[in-house]
Parts: C-alpha cells; sequence; structure tokens
C-alpha cells in the first residue's frame, strides 16, 4: 500500500490525547479492532497491518470528527504518504457510518490530500541487465527477470508455486492486492532461468523458498553493490514505463500490471516525457556538434 510518512510524536499525540477522555480514547481504540477484524477475510495481512499503522495513532489521540481527522493530517507534514493516512482513514469511517457506529460520515468534510508531483524514478532495461549479470546465482537472476517481465508486487513474488506456472502462454496465476486471483506475464528469458531453477524445487513449494524480507534483502545488496537504486516497486515503475515507451496504451499497461484504475500508471509514466526528451536534446547535441566538425 505503500510506505508510511513520519507518525504524529508522543509529544502531539499527548497534547490531543487530553482532550479525548479514556473512555472515548477505548472505545475507538475498541471500535478500531472491530473494523480490523471486519476485514481479515477480505484483505492480505499486509494491509492490515498497514490499517493498524495508520490508523492507531488516529483512533488514540484524535476524535473521530472532521476536525479530528484534518488535525491529525496536519500533523503529518507533506509527501504522498499522508494520502495513504487518509485513505486509512476514509475506509475506517465508512465503515463505522455503514455499521451504525456514527450518524454522519466526517470524511465527507474532508479534503483529500493532493498527490506529490515528484517524478519517480524507474529501472531501465539496460540498469535491469547489469543487475541480472551482477546476480550471484540462477535463482536471484531469474527474480530480477520476472521483476522486470511482470511488474509484480514484492508479496505476489514470493509466493509463486510452480503449479501456478502456465508454460504454453507465459503467463503466472498469482493472488495479488486484495486477495484478487490474476495473471501475470513474463518472456523466453525468464522461462529459460526459471526452467533451470525448477527441478530443485517441489511441484507444490514455493519456488523461490524465501520469504519476502529475504527477496528485499537480496535485492538491497545488489543495490549497494552496483550504486542502481533497487527494490520492487522500482521494477513495477519500470514495467510501466518501458511497456509505455514500446506502444502500450496505459490501459493495456494497467491490466497487465494488475492496477484497478490508471491513476498510479499515469503517475509512473510522466517519468517518461522528460527523459526521453533529454536523450532526444543529447542525441541533437552530438548530430550537431558532429556537423561542425565537418565544417
Amino acid at each position: 500500500m505503500g510506505s508510511n510518512p513520519s507518525r504524529p510524536t508522543r509529544f502531539q499525540l499527548q497534547k490531543n490525547a487530553k482532550l479525548l477522555t479514556k473512555s472515548r480514547i477505548q472505545s475507538q481504540a475498541n471500535l478500531l479492532t472491530r473494523f480490523v477484524n471486519s476485514r481479515r477475510e477480505s484483505i492480505s495481512p499486509r494491509t492490515i497491518d498497514f490499517y493498524r499503522d495508520c490508523l492507531t495513532p488516529f483512533a488514540e489521540g484524535y476524535e473521530i470528527s472532521s476536525d479530528g481527522i484534518n488535525s491529525f493530517l496536519a500533523n503529518l507534514g507533506c509527501g504522498n504518504a499522508k494520502l495513504n493516512y487518509y485513505r486509512a482513514i476514509k475506509a475506517f469511517c465508512n465503515w463505522l457510518h455503514r455499521q451504525g457506529y456514527i450518524p454522519e460520515n466526517p470524511i465527507r468534510f474532508v479534503d483529500a490530500p493532493k498527490p506529490s508531483k515528484q517524478i519517480l524514478p524507474s529501472l531501465t532495461m539496460e540498469q535491469v541487465q547489469y543487475l541480472m549479470e551482477q546476480c550471484d546465482n540462477l535463482r536471484d537472476k531469474a527474480i530480477i527477470s520476472l521483476l522486470a517481465d511482470s511488474g509484480m508486487r514484492l508479496n505476489e513474488l514470493a509466493n509463486i508455486h510452480a503449479s501456478d506456472i502456465d508454460w504454453d502462454s507465459y503467463v503466472i496465476t498469482i493472488i495479488g492486492k486484495g486477495n484478487k486471483q490474476r495473471k501475470a506475464p513474463f518472456t523466453e528469458r525468464t522461462a529459460k532461468l526459471l526452467r533451470q531453477c525448477l527441478p530443485n524445487n517441489g511441484i507444490g513449494d514455493n519456488i523461490w523458498h524465501m520469504e519476502p524480507h529475504g527477496i528485499q534483502s537480496m535485492l538491497r545488496k545488489l543495490e549497494l553493490e552496483t550504486g542502481i537504486k533497487c527494490n520492487a516497486h522500482g521494477f513495477r515503475r519500470g514495467f510501466a514505463c518501458n511497456l509505455h515507451r514500446k506502444g502500450l496504451s496505459t490501459l493495456d499497461i494497467m491490466h497487465l500490471g494488475g492496477w484497478e484504475d490508471l491513476s498510479m500508471v499515469l503517475r509512473y509514466t510522466r517519468s517518461i516525457t522528460f527523459e526521453d526528451c533529454l536523450q532526444h536534446y543529447r542525441e541533437a547535441l552530438v548530430c550537431s556538434s558532429s556537423i561542425r566538425r565537418e565544417y
């Protein structure tokens, strides 16, 4: 769901908690527990943790009202992660209103934070190739290749079983965000690497024999060794940008990458405009320089 910003400081929580009675704090904490428990069957454990991390400081320090929400968000500063907190609070308030715990939904009177216009870095195919060359073993090469081919999220990648792979169509059936099943593509390059990995793995086993944190550690090690920013989201952004460069529509990219709407795809592919213009600029300078030398 994205990274969290710094939490409100202990002082800020204590200052706001003085405005709430102990019984109110306990009541809001209980409602939060009920909300989280109600979502367990429909969302992933990681999203459960996301809700708990975002909503606990809010429920324990601020009133569930439009003023309380605005005060909480104001203490978070800036950044896209602030939008994640807003979305978590919105889901919580919508649930409270549907269940009849609050007569009016306060989130209706709170403006959503504006997303950052920052251009996000993405991995190029040249960088992917270099990362693969620096891998210590076949398994790590296959992971890098599959991340680049499919744009999978980290948890999706970490839970692939041999039986999920369709060798005829070059697609993998995965459980995506919100426990929704979807298919992700891969190329012949990745297929060759996967076939070499699989003899060491049982048919029903996780093909990597690694947890998500193990894959993260491997990527961090590569980042330190190569100086290339290397994480699953960087590959995901690169997946979107590289397909866009090859002429695929944003709608096609959305479906291939498992996004629910176009907003993230459009945000990721914004970086292409400047990068490609810069490349054209450099090519033009080289061309003009060579022409001057001829004369």
